[in-house]
């Protein structure tokens, strides 16, 4: 009986230790959705709506922001977040004189990633990785 009663005891902790295993947290039981993939092609529409008054069609500037094809805005040199960051909360001017960059509240996190998308698919064009 003895044999059993302990059989039984590491039965339970073996579950229990199995099923903490399996909790993520997040009510999924585990299991994670897939990354969203950013979208260029919407980025695109993005861009011409929140960014190209400023920046320009295809990011080339204007008179009142400076242009986002440019080297000063390599991944290297401006990584996404920084884009993300400037888009988010503004940015005072540093590189430019044009003056400061306004928040883009009406842009969400996923229209931010795909106008980024968007961006680097036009620096890539020009040669800018």
């Amino acid at each position: 009986m003895r044999l059993t009663a302990f059989a039984l005891a590491i039965s339970i902790i073996v579950m229990a230790v199995a099923a903490a295993g399996c909790a993520s947290g997040d009510g999924d039981g585990g299991a994670s959705a897939p990354a969203r993939v950013a979208d260029a092609d919407r980025g695109a529409e993005l861009y011409a709506a929140s960014c190209a008054l400023c920046h320009g069609e295809r990011g080339v500037g204007t008179q009142t922001g400076p242009p986002l094809v440019h080297v000063v805005y390599e991944p290297g040199h401006h990584p996404d977040a920084s884009f993300r960051n400037a888009v988010k909360n503004g940015v005072a001017s540093h590189h430019w004189s044009f003056g400061n960059m306004p928040p883009r509240p009406e842009l969400s996190d996923g229209d931010i990633d795909d106008v980024i998308a968007y961006v680097r698919a036009l620096q890539r064009e020009a040669g800018i990785e």
